[in-house]
């Protein structure tokens, strides 16, 4: 699978040299290159766009045409280069947490898990603003990302990552030891792309990491939080919102450009 991935077209994406051996030191590297530079973002979804995780389309969506994903694309993405680089990123499937909600979420998530110098680390480069910028040591270590504090807790079989927030830790994602496969994510990805009660069809989001500063957007809801710092969100007008895809997250929508969650605009599964 790697021979068909094209390391310096990626690299340039993120503006990147290729890392000297595949290390640690290289893996906190690219996984900060690749979120800074690729936005995580489901505006194809909300065009009404089908979403394909074949090597080809991921490398033609996120690299050659410049724009964002969502987990399965940008994780997918991500151990494409992982796996050409010399790395051997493990799949997990994970199930998101969100004590506001009060129930079990579906399963949905795609994360993998790293094994190099001696250690596993979980590394996710598709969770969006709240998620992580660098690879999280597995053996429950907090450690801090420009002001974010994350470690990953033990609660059974499960390994749950979780962030610190007003001196509280609050669940984002909870994962297995299971291995998961190419094929177990069509079903997940066919649901989170099309259902009608997914949060992804329901809703327009665009998400970033930039240096220590968290930009999120959904519908015409947007919030910046800064050094792991409290949300300041306001309301954008509908003008503003092309306009804002393009300045802060670096994607290049048609100024007609329609979205699902705002415009009415219907999903297809082609």
């Amino acid at each position: 699978m790697s021979d068909s991935f094209d390391v310096a077209a990626y690299l340039a994406r993120i503006g990147l040299t290729p890392p000297p051996r595949p290390d640690l030191a290289a893996l906190v590297r690219l996984h900060r290159g690749h979120t800074a530079a690729i936005p995580f973002e489901n505006l194809d979804i909300q065009m009404g766009r089908a979403i394909h995780l074949d090597p080809a389309a991921l490398q033609a969506a996120l690299v050659a045409r410049r724009r964002g994903g969502y987990c399965f694309q940008q994780n997918g993405l991500f151990r494409l280069a992982l796996t050409a680089m010399g790395f051997e990123p493990r799949q997990r499937e994970a199930r998101v947490r969100r004590a506001a909600e009060g129930r079990i979420l579906t399963r949905t998530h795609m994360v993998q898990v790293v094994f190099v110098e001696g250690a596993e680390w979980l590394v996710d480069v598709g969770f969006g603003g709240e998620g992580i910028a660098e690879p999280v040591p597995l053996d429950g270590t907090a450690t801090v990302q420009d002001g974010w504090t994350y470690r990953i807790a033990r609660e059974g079989r499960l390994h749950v990552l979780q962030r610190s927030l007003h001196d509280r830790w609050n669940d984002l994602y909870a994962f297995t030891d299971d291995d998961v496969y190419d094929v177990d994510y069509v079903v997940a990805n066919w649901y989170t792309s099309t259902h009608p009660e997914s949060q992804f069809v329901l809703t327009l989001t665009a998400q970033r990491i930039v240096g220590d500063t968290r930009h999120v957007l959904r519908n015409l809801t947007y919030g910046v939080a800064s050094r792991g710092g409290d949300w300041q969100t306001r309301t954008i007008a509908r003008s503003e919102l092309t306009p804002l895809l393009r300045d802060v997250y670096g994607l290049d929508v048609p100024d007609d450009a329609r979205f699902r969650a705002l415009d009415g605009v219907e999903t297809t599964t082609r």
